[in-house]
């Protein structure tokens, strides 16, 4: 099914530019039997694209102009998360591309069922933005139904795997969700330990709506992204790297935003200083500054990029 929908994309990309494809040129493009063509365009059809034929020796295809943009060619979830990064990168978390990228989610909007949209816009609602980065490894289904218990006021039970590794369930009034740094929290009121709690989304597993419904309280100073930060900020941290960097204080900054702090040591070094439980983070904000760098410690750290730099070496001698 995946080589189907994939191709199907590649059919669709080369008949929106509208112009007449023989078939046997179109065949050969998609490297299938004519067969196989007639039977994707038939697929296309079902889903709403006006696709011309002709037939006879020359015969072709052509997609129709003016036709109203059809239902996509991706599930569910993966138009939830589709949809999710638009809205990240409109909100600017990519420079540059925030025009685009409204635009794009403009035509998405238009062309998702209203089951989607409902999805969608639950999961905008309950979202607080704190720092762009994504949540690496977090399913679109997950954070739909966290999204939506938020929004419907709805008790929510899941099992969640603390930082020491202790597997407990849970049963919370959720209030928001925050995308901070890499990863992805839930801020809730725990129901049986009677507190406000933030959980790692990536840690959290089997969402299940209970149907009871509660009154949402105030969060802890009333904005859910700081609240985060500042349990975060409350969890002793494994290891403080330091690094000397060979670059501007001011350039460093800007890579760096919140999460270390920066002090100038002359006009072109600068002291990076950041409190990490593991070593990919500093290893990625030190690639995204550019810059010539000494690792002062912890020795960890240098044996991590020792390791990492030997792997990424092997994988490009690999290539050659």
């Amino acid at each position: 099914m995946a080589n189907t929908s994939a191709r199907m994309l590649r059919l669709l990309s080369l008949l929106q530019t509208h112009r007449y494809w023989p078939g046997t040129e179109l065949a050969d493009r998609l490297e299938v039997s004519e067969r196989t063509l007639r039977r994707d365009i038939d697929r296309l059809r079902e889903l709403g694209y006006q696709v011309d034929a002709s037939r006879g020796v020359a015969g072709g295809y052509q997609l129709r102009s003016g036709a109203a943009m059809p239902p996509l060619l991706v599930d569910d979830e993966e138009a939830v998360a589709i949809a999710v990064g638009l809205r990240t990168a409109a909100g600017g978390a990519i420079d540059g591309i925030e025009e685009t990228s409204v635009r794009a989610l403009t035509k998405l909007i238009q062309v998702m069922p209203p089951r989607l949209r409902r999805k969608l816009n639950a999961l905008q609602a309950a979202t607080v933005p704190g720092f762009a980065g994504g949540g690496g490894g977090i399913d679109a289904a997950v954070l739909t139904v966290l999204a939506q218990a938020c929004r419907d006021d709805e008790r929510l039970r899941f099992d969640y795997t603390a930082r020491a590794g202790e597997q407990t369930s849970r049963l919370v009034e959720p209030h928001r969700l925050v995308c901070l740094g890499r990863r992805w929290y839930l801020v809730a009121w725990d129901a049986e330990k009677h507190g406000w709690r933030t959980f790692r989304v990536d840690r959290l597993s089997a969402p299940t709506t209970t149907g009871a419904r509660f009154r949402q309280r105030d969060v802890p100073g009333g904005d859910a992204a700081a609240f985060v930060r500042q349990q975060i900020a409350a969890v002793p941290s494994r290891y403080e790297v330091v690094v000397t960097v060979y670059a501007a204080a001011d350039d460093v900054r800007k890579v760096v935003d919140r999460w270390g702090s920066v002090e100038a040591l002359d006009e072109r070094s600068c002291r990076l200083v950041m409190q990490v439980d593991t070593f990919d983070w500093p290893a990625l904000i030190l690639a995204s500054v550019g810059a010539e760098f000494a690792v002062v410690g912890p020795p960890e750290m240098r044996e991590y990029l020792r390791a990492t730099g030997e792997r990424f070496a092997r994988g490009a001698a690999a290539m050659s």
